[in-house]
């Protein structure tokens, strides 16, 4: 096992899950699993299966195959996060059993996709209560709802929003209501009988722990919770979560006592910033082989004490260990706890190696 690598508790993502999913359960909410940020790891989604999910949940088609294809999961329905392209229907429609939507032209090409294959694929359509991403605006759905249940292919499963990923508007009862107003609407205008209400991410955890969701609500999609135990809002611990499933280990390639101080005329740093150095003094300083072509290193929290980041390059991470309780010495592994920006680039990484506990 190579160096850097993230050390993966698979046992601790499966309590994460269970804490959630015993959550939602008690108020009829179904969890899918997201598994964007791991690429799909395949150990990781059988502990979210484990853990009690419905499905699970990946913005990228190839994941989703990856998925299909070495999971014995062929009862779990696979949902694909991101609008699909035009370019890649006939792929959807093989390997997602469900999608978010929200172009009728899109959904139009789906139906193609799927009358050519003789299914029926599913479709959640987005709507826009207040986030500005995805979705149309409430004042669209049933004129666009008119044309989709025409198409003989595709099968209106329910609607969905996103909330707290653009514009960072918080879930609420209020706008939460917005859907459920919709889908009664829509089942009345048209004789349907949808019941789906994917009423967002783990933006919504905070809001059903504290005062439960509307009860009409039926679907959370969970990715940044169930792996890394936070509260998205805030990123403080999610209660009764683990927020060390994933940790990153890098190896020490070099230790010097140095100035603290860079000597010379100074300029931007290779990433265009210019750095201000407070610290003075000669300073014990290890560089780490890690940097930001496999990490996002400002997401990035030592594990051990007395220990600080002081920056990084692409391959390296410069660390002052002048207050380590430990005798460090070159070859030595620190580790690291990641946000999920550091996760999610550290997990993309070719460079970065996978350790299961």
């Amino acid at each position: 096992m190579s160096n850097p690598k993230v050390k993966i508790d698979l046992k601790k993502i499966e309590a994460n899950t269970k804490t959630i999913v015993d959550l939602a359960v008690t108020e009829g909410i179904e969890i899918f699993g997201v598994t964007k940020v791991v690429c799909a790891d395949l150990k990781v989604a059988q502990a979210m299966l484990a853990g009690g999910v419905k499905g699970l949940a990946d913005s990228r088609i190839d994941n989703l195959k990856y998925l299909r294809e070495n999971l014995n999961i062929s009862t779990v329905p696979l949902m694909l996060l991101r609008i699909p392209m035009l370019s890649e229907v006939d792929r959807v429609v093989k390997y997602a059993d469900i999608s978010l939507n929200s172009e009728l032209k899109v959904i139009k090409a789906l139906n193609i996709a799927s009358e050519k294959k003789d299914l029926k694929h599913q479709i959640i359509l987005m709507i826009d209560v207040g986030d500005r991403r995805e979705g149309i605006m409430p004042d669209r759905v049933i004129q666009i709802v008119k044309k989709i249940i025409k198409l003989k292919n595709i099968k209106l499963l329910g609607l969905g929003t996103n909330l707290a990923c653009f514009g960072g508007v918080l879930p609420s009862k209020r706008n939460l209501r917005i859907l459920i107003d919709l889908k009664q609407e829509v089942n009345n205008q048209f004789g349907l009988n949808i019941e789906i209400i994917s009423g967002g991410n783990s933006s919504s955890l905070p809001l059903l722990k504290k005062e439960g969701l509307p009860p009409d609500i039926t679907q959370l999609r969970v990715g940044e919770t169930i792996l890394i135990g936070t509260n998205v809002l805030n990123r403080k611990p999610f209660l009764d979560t683990y927020q060390d499933a994933f940790l990153l280990v890098a190896e020490i390639v070099e230790l010097q006592d140095k100035p603290a101080q860079p000597e010379g005329e100074r300029g931007q740093d290779a990433f265009g910033e210019t750095k201000k150095i407070i610290k003075k003094g000669i300073r014990k300083r290890a560089i780490v082989a890690v940097g930001r072509q496999d990490v996002e290193i400002e997401g990035l929290t030592p594990l051990a004490e007395g220990i600080e980041i002081e920056g990084g390059s692409s391959d390296h991470l410069i660390i002052d260990v002048t207050g380590s309780q430990k005798d460090l010495k070159v070859g030595d592994l620190l580790g690291f706890k990641l946000n999920y920006a550091a996760l999610l680039k550290a997990a993309t990484s070719r460079y970065v190696d996978t350790d299961y506990i």
